[in-house]
């Protein structure tokens, strides 16, 4: 399978017009769609950008079968979906501005919300009894959406601590 597509070398060496962009979105659609293929899903997928970050492409996969599979436990297996996908497209498109994450039947958006509300639910337990808390460990992408929304935060501030794969957030009071 991999092999497959990058024995497929072509390039593209000047900065990509908006022509170019939605050429290139719709490679990435198609080695998405192959791929899910290959692996024995029917699955429709959609590129768009992201809500906060309009630089960031979400490439979502949509369908109606059980994809549990391919979402893994904790979201392991989308990371290694993506990483998949991510090594094809950009081999064949050198060098891309295009930057995209993966979405498996919303489950990224579903556990950002979810990882924000814990972390705002944490700041509050921060705020009342002035002790600082560690998160669970979690993704980069996960850990910069509590510092994002948590900097709204005037009396607590953010910090990653450890090494990954246990990499952290800690929520601290404030003190001045």
């Amino acid at each position: 399978l991999v092999r497959f597509f990058l024995s497929e070398n072509s390039t593209i060496s000047t900065k990509p017009s908006m022509e170019e962009n939605n050429n290139n979105q719709e490679i990435l659609k198609d080695i998405t769609q192959q791929i899910l293929g290959y692996l024995g899903y029917q699955a429709e997928v959609n590129i768009f950008s992201n809500e906060k970050d309009d630089t960031l492409k979400v490439v979502s996969i949509s369908s109606s079968e059980n994809i549990s599979a391919l979402i893994g436990k904790n979201g392991q297996n989308i990371k290694s979906f993506e990483q998949i996908i991510k090594a094809l497209y950009y081999k064949k498109i050198q060098p891309s501005n295009l930057t995209f994450m993966v979405d498996l039947n919303d489950y990224r958006q579903l556990r950002a919300k979810q990882v924000v509300t814990r972390a705002v639910e944490a700041a509050s337990r921060v705020r009342t009894s002035k002790k600082a808390e560690a998160l669970l460990p979690m993704s980069s992408y996960e850990r910069r959406l509590i510092h994002v929304e948590l900097a709204s935060y005037p009396d607590l501030e953010t910090e990653s601590i450890g090494e990954e794969p246990k990499r952290r957030v800690v929520i601290r009071p404030l003190i001045i």
